[in-house]
């Protein structure tokens, strides 16, 4: 069994509160679970109005199709307009 694992820093401009921001992110966890079938949450950064950083796992017995998987759910990331991804972290573990 393979576990690979991302976190995945976002930033939102123009939130005016934290209801707002949790919106955008509850929302995207959603789509995110939904889509792709992997284990998502907020891990860090939940009381600023700015940020998130969203822990994500996928658990396979093949490494690529983690990879290509962690690598669809950063694509899909990308093309949502209402933040934008920084930092990126990833490993896959045995």
């Amino acid at each position: 069994m393979l576990v690979g694992t991302m976190t995945a820093q976002i930033y939102m401009h123009g939130i005016a509160s934290l209801k707002e921001k949790r919106g955008i992110v509850k929302s995207l966890i959603g789509r995110l679970q939904s889509r792709f079938n992997i284990s998502v949450s907020e891990v860090d950064q939940q009381d600023s109005r700015s940020s998130a950083v969203l822990g994500i796992a996928v658990v396979s017995n093949d490494s690529q199709f983690i990879d290509k998987q962690l690598d669809n759910v950063l694509n899909f990331m990308r093309r949502d307009g209402r933040f934008y991804l920084g930092q990126v972290d990833r490993e896959i573990f045995s």
